[in-house]
């Protein structure tokens, strides 16, 4: 029987070691999205590394309009404010710090996690979190970048086949470990890896994020279907990250192009 545990600041606090993530925390029930509580702080103008995190939520949306199942009081979901000087061109690149941190976060369990780009984190070809990274536009400039986090810990099975149609294509960490996970531990862990990933990037730039997505990446070298805008049904051999952060894939007839926001799937 599952033990229901509860979210705690004070517990989070003081397993923290951050320099920006977590600078201010606030801890919500059951909301709409932590990503639209995220957004509505960075218009009062809230600091950079504010954490919105929830209990539950009743509506979320992954890329392309897909929708995430949220369920109350099992699993991590939470939503980092950044303020970082950007550039529109830099935005896709930087939205890997979370997957980054999520894949470094589930390594200190054990849990040999890879990202399937874009935005999907897996163990054994099966989705236990996943990201959306939104921003907010002046021209071309970027005035603040919401990360939005959601992980499988403590769900259960039959609650996972509600989530994706089929218990076959997600996991939880409790799964994969075989007993329950301390939320409080995991949210602080991986908040303490963001900020380790944040000070990474500041420091040696760009190149270092795309360093590290390609020793964690699952598609590079693989064929794939390419799904969206005018390319469903299209059959390619991923090369890698283009300098932007989009995925270079190679068709049947050598013809080389960049994904950006399309979806693929493994062959």
């Amino acid at each position: 029987m599952l033990t229901i545990e509860l979210l705690s600041i004070e517990q989070i606090r003081r397993r923290l070691r951050t320099v920006t993530v977590g600078r201010v925390l606030h801890l919500l029930g059951e909301v709409d999205s932590t990503n639209a509580r995220c957004r509505d702080l960075a218009r009062a103008g809230a600091p950079e590394g504010t954490v919105v995190m929830a209990e539950g939520q009743r509506f979320e949306r992954a890329r392309r309009g897909q929708a995430w199942f949220c369920p109350s009081g099992v699993n991590f979901y939470a939503s980092v404010l950044l303020r970082q000087p950007l550039r529109a061109l830099e935005l896709p690149l930087f939205s890997f710090l979370a997957s980054l941190a999520l894949v470094d976060t589930f390594d200190e369990y054990g849990a040999q996690a890879r990202i399937k780009w874009p935005n999907d984190v897996v163990v054994n070809g099966r989705k236990v979190a996943g990201t959306l990274v939104e921003s907010s536009m002046r021209g071309e400039e970027v005035q603040y970048i919401v990360l939005g986090i959601e992980v499988n810990l403590n769900v259960e099975a039959d609650v996972r086949r509600v989530v994706v149609g089929s218990g076959l294509f997600a996991t939880s960490l409790a799964a994969l470990k075989g007993h329950e996970v301390d939320r409080n531990a995991f949210a602080a862990a991986f908040l303490n890896r963001l900020d380790e990933s944040l000070e990474v990037w500041k420091i040696r730039g760009a190149e270092a994020v795309r360093s590290a997505w390609a020793t964690r990446d699952v598609l590079t070298g693989k064929y794939v279907e390419v799904r969206g805008d005018g390319a469903r049904g299209c059959d390619a051999r991923v090369q890698g990250l283009d300098g932007g952060g989009g995925l270079a894939v190679q068709d049947g007839d050598g013809r080389r192009y960049t994904l950006v926001n399309e979806e693929v799937r493994p062959l």
